[in-house]
């Protein structure tokens, strides 16, 4: 089974921008892969998502300000958040379509 390792968080500044990893140990080609976000006593959150051939998604809440894209080569999908606001603190996790979820990135956006 596909393990996945998220990298990348911190704590960055409102108007700051971050770039996560998410690492898989094997082969993505074929999936689609997706991020997902939990704030602190809130519940687990989609945030993006891009298929096999590339086509991505985004929740309204980051529609403009974040991108995902994909490395196959690398087995490695990211997430480029720009003008981050306190609201985008969460954990980050990423997951491949019918695989595991990573063990999550803390992004913590804060003054």
């Amino acid at each position: 089974q596909v393990q996945l390792v998220e990298s990348g968080g911190g704590l960055v500044q409102p108007g700051g921008s971050l770039r996560l990893s998410c690492a898989a140990s094997g082969s993505i080609f074929s999936f689609r892969m997706d991020w997902y976000r939990q704030a602190p006593g809130k519940e687990r959150e989609w945030v993006a998502g891009i298929t096999s051939g590339g086509t991505t998604t985004y929740a309204n809440t980051v529609q403009g300000r974040f991108t995902i894209s994909r490395d196959n080569a690398k087995n490695t999908v990211y997430l480029q958040m720009n003008s981050l606001k306190p609201e985008d603190t969460a954990v980050y996790y990423c997951k491949i379509s019918g695989g595991p979820w990573g063990q999550g990135t803390q992004v913590t956006v804060s003054a």
